[in-house]
């Protein structure tokens, strides 16, 4: 492998350096074309793929020098492939916005020159736009409304058929139907329960409060001596709070000791 970086260079023992001459190339026909590196200046919407570029994404774009100007100032052109489907893309510079126009193949989403038209439309003008967008805001609400009536028909129209199938049905059962039978005679069955339930109940409470003669039972009164027994059982049974001393055990006499007389 040759060195890199090398001082001389070889020459054939044939080289004549005057058969070199120098050609000059003709000159390229039609705009000046040059390859630069920029960033989207608005988003755009591709129209071939629908895919969203956003601004200040970065792209090798063609600049080209068009033959229009805007009092002197020179136009120019770019050229950009689509990040999806590679479509080419062309926008162009616009001095009298200061901004930048969109040529071909795709779509500006805001385009902040028509705010100046708007503020720039007459009167008239201003009414037959705001008349237009009534009158197509008046064309869905109409549609919204139709959906809305179409909808609450068919409700209705399934409630009708209800009522005529249950209709249709009693007329067929004699004007009630096996189930509301059935129903009717389990509730009346419940009724009757609870009541059988409610006499038996009485009568047990009657005969609970009975003497063996016949006669209610009276409440017997306490005597005199009863209740003092009472209140003296009572008192023994309340708890004593009062703090007593235990007698301390002699140990040393159940192990064998012997304590020394005390002179």
């Amino acid at each position: 492998m040759s060195e890199r970086k090398v001082l001389t260079k070889y020459y054939p023992p044939d080289f004549d350096p005057s058969a070199i001459g120098r050609v000059r190339k003709p000159k390229d026909a039609g705009p000046k074309v040059q390859t630069v590196r920029l960033m989207a200046p608005f988003g755009m919407k591709c129209i071939t793929c629908g895919e969203y570029i956003y601004k200040g994404r970065k792209f090798n774009a063609r600049k080209e020098t068009t033959e229009e100007k805007y009092y002197n100032i020179p136009i120019y052109r770019f050229y950009i492939r689509c990040t999806r489907c590679s479509a080419e893309l062309t926008f162009k510079t616009d001095p009298k916005n200061m901004d930048y126009e969109c040529e071909k193949g795709a779509k500006r989403n805001f385009e902040p020159w028509r705010e100046a038209k708007l503020a720039e439309e007459t009167e008239e003008e201003r009414l037959d736009r705001l008349e237009q967008e009534e009158a197509e805001k008046d064309a869905m609400a109409e549609l919204e409304t139709k959906a809305l009536d179409a909808k609450t028909e068919m409700a209705i129209a399934d409630s009708l058929d209800q009522i005529r199938t249950r209709n249709a049905r009693l007329e067929r059962s004699g004007g009630t139907t096996v189930v509301d039978e059935k129903l009717d005679k389990a509730q009346e069955a419940r009724e009757e329960a609870r009541k059988r339930q409610e006499e038996e109940d009485e009568e047990a409470a009657r005969k609970a409060f009975m003497a063996g003669t016949g006669e209610s039972v009276r409440r017997l009164v306490v005597e005199e001596d009863e209740e003092a027994a009472v209140d003296e059982v009572k008192k023994t049974a309340e708890p004593m709070f009062a703090r007593t001393k235990k007698k301390k055990k002699d140990l040393g006499a159940a192990f064998g000791i012997k304590k020394k007389a005390v002179l």
